[in-house]
């Protein structure tokens, strides 16, 4: 029975391929005491919301007779009222597929409980009285309302409710929703957090909290993390137009956030009822759950489920969120200065711990004027200002081969420079001339063995002048590199410590460019944002007639921002081929077609598993995000894990 019951569980859940749930957070007009006003402007509202395919739509707290009914509360017909309105509404949900989640003042057991009422498919399933009731300085809901602990009878027959419970989930077209209302999630231990353990996957908050000064931002900020705790999707509404301002303002917050980010916030202070619909990742959450292994090991077992509803919405192609094309980053711009100190000091600290631990005060570092030897050498230079140490100890090589150009050789030269290290130029092309007479090579043939003995090169000459000044060789090569194995196996692969290692190549350019935009120094600005214009390239070809860059690494091996993009779905979230697939074809529309992503996604998979052997003897190197392919911390797999099931997935699109 239980097999059956996962499968259905399964079936239910993925009917849209993505793993989607479509929340609506509703705000409607509100007449205080007016339950059949009400009653119409929220039947209105699901309307709105089911013709988006919403599977719930959640109202603010005592959304069917408003908020601010003081004392009214203890009137008979408005409670009697409110029985019928209840009613009413879950006769109107027999025409709809969308599951409504209303406040109502409820009886029960001589007691009035503050309650949220689930209603779905012509049936009310059941209500959740609010646990924690507010009696400080504007709010006495304890003159009308009894908290939850005082739930005698879970049934009332006049309002055909038939489980009145604080300890209930909810089965919504195959996700569990839990529910809690306003003061619930503001105390230090909110009835969201068990919920959430007991698995459900979404909360739901009906609220009613008043504006005032600087609050909506600890709103926010208490929203996403209670999200990003409970690793759930959030969605809030709250009272707003209509509720009585004799003392207390209400602007009718709509907020739905998911694992600590906001996809949705409503505006405030405008004169019409507010709805926010987002698609909420049920697959992703479930993952997270399943990888942070802490997190099940806080479950209680003393939370009943309620199946609710099975409607199987066809959303069709639509995606009611924001799919970032470039995850890792992500971000409002004017927090660029703020994310890139922090990450570069993250690497900086890594590499000045390093130093300090093993007594060291000299680096050597490749210098090709690229973006990642670039990110490198500000990096270390960084470290090296964080333990006041000269920067002459870094030893910066630039080292010209058969495909270096004047552009990334003169910007590598001014960058040395500007940033007062050590300089040294060695060409490579002599040395490599006579290994290729030493081995035979024909070098007018361009192959593998014609590039990667100019990388096994450079990669000797750096660790040989390591050892020459006492120092160790700083590793320049980036996260989107080794998952492609886009770098050469004991040459630029190796380092004796890596400050890009876990750093994607969309993000290099990001703190480059974060440098250029931040940096005081014009001269420096200027040569950072020449060489965030470069193409990508090893230059490992000869340069073409003109010497500009011939050989450039996405014309081979893809884009690195579909690269990344792949990255992170499968790395961050386990996302299968399919939903990275159709993810992709969402963020990235107009900019590749469809026949692109499909083609670059399985040389991604293809590359990925092919070139583990690479990852698993790659150098240490700090942790700078959460997606992270050391052998040692994040990624552990076998060099010979076949690919075929991913490939032939991303072949069956």
């Amino acid at each position: 029975m239980q097999m059956i019951k996962l499968l259905d569980f399964i079936n239910i859940l993925f009917m849209n391929k993505l793993g989607y749930i479509r929340v609506a957070a509703v705000s409607p007009e509100t007449k205080v005491a007016d339950v059949d006003f009400n009653i119409n402007e929220i039947m209105r509202m699901v309307r709105v919301a089911a013709e988006s395919h919403a599977d719930i739509a959640v109202f603010p707290e005592l959304s069917v007779t408003g908020y601010t009914c003081g004392d009214l509360f203890y009137q008979q017909n408005l409670l009697d009222k409110t029985e019928e309105a209840l009613l009413r509404l879950a006769e109107f949900s027999t025409e709809i597929g969308t599951v409504i989640v209303v406040g109502a003042p409820l009886r029960s057991g001589s007691r009035l409980f503050n309650c949220a009422v689930v209603i779905g498919n012509g049936k009310i399933f059941g209500a959740v009285p609010k646990t924690h009731l507010p009696n400080y300085n504007e709010f006495y809901e304890k003159r009308w309302f009894s908290d939850s602990s005082s739930i005698i009878y879970s049934a009332d027959v006049n309002s055909g409710i038939t489980n009145i419970s604080p300890r209930t989930l909810f089965e919504i077209n195959g996700a569990v929703v839990g529910i809690e209302i306003c003061e619930d999630l503001w105390v230090p231990v909110p009835p969201s957090c068990a919920m959430a353990v007991n698995g459900a996957e979404i909360i739901l908050n009906l609220s009613a909290s008043n504006e005032q000064a600087g609050k909506h931002r600890y709103l926010i900020d208490l929203i996403k993390q209670q999200s990003a705790r409970c690793r759930c999707a959030y969605v809030y509404s709250s009272a707003g137009l209509g509720e009585s301002s004799t003392d207390l303002v209400f602007s009718g917050n709509c907020i739905i956030a998911e694992n600590g980010s906001i996809l949705a916030e409503s505006e405030r202070f405008t004169v019409d009822p507010k709805i926010e619909i987002r698609d909420v990742d049920i697959q992703m959450l479930r993952n997270d759950r399943l990888k942070y292994s802490t997190f099940a090991e806080c479950k209680t077992n003393d939370y009943t489920i309620v199946k609710a509803s099975e409607n199987k919405h066809d959303y069709g192609s639509e995606i009611m969120r924001v799919i970032s094309s470039h995850p890792f980053t992500d971000g409002e711009r004017s927090h660029l200065r703020e994310r890139c100190d922090e990450i570069s000091s993250i690497q900086a600290w890594g590499l000045a711990q390093r130093l300090r631990a093993i007594n060291c005060k000299n680096t050597v570092i490749g210098i090709s004027g690229g973006l990642d030897s670039t990110l490198a050498l500000l990096v270390t230079v960084k470290a090296y200002d964080m333990l006041g140490l000269d920067r002459k100890g870094i030893t910066a090589i630039t080292m010209p081969g058969f495909g270096t150009t004047s552009r990334t050789r003169s910007n590598a030269w001014k960058l040395m420079e500007l940033l007062g290290v050590t300089i040294l130029e060695i060409p490579i092309g002599e040395a490599v001339e006579q290994h290729f007479k030493a081995i035979g090579h024909d070098s007018s043939i361009h192959d593998a063995t014609y590039e990667n003995s100019q990388a096994r090169e450079r990669t000797q000459i750096l660790m040989d002048m390591a050892n020459k000044t006492g120092g160790i060789v700083v590793g320049t090569g980036d996260l989107s590199e080794l998952a492609l194995g886009w770098c050469t196996y004991n040459g630029d692969q190796m380092s004796m410590y890596g400050v890009n290692a876990s750093v994607p190549k969309t993000l290099v350019r990001y703190l480059v460019e974060g440098y250029a935009e931040t940096s005081d120094n014009p001269e420096i600005k200027k040569v950072l944002t020449d060489i965030v214009d470069t193409p990508i390239s090893p230059e490992l070809l000869p340069a073409a007639k003109d010497d500009s860059i011939e050989q450039k690494t996405e014309d081979l091996v893809g884009p690195y921002e579909l690269h990344d993009f792949f990255l992170h779905g499968m790395l961050r979230h386990s996302f299968p081929p399919e939903k990275i697939y159709r993810l992709a074809c969402h963020a990235f529309a107009g900019v590749y077609d469809n026949d692109t992503i499909k083609h670059w996604l399985k040389i991604f998979y293809r590359r990925f598993f092919s070139q583990q052997f690479k990852r698993s003897c790659m150098p240490d190197g700090m942790k700078v995000g959460s997606v992270c392919l050391s052998p040692r911390g994040d990624w552990r797999m076998p060099s010979d894990a076949s690919s075929k099931l991913w490939i032939n997935e991303v072949e069956n699109l």
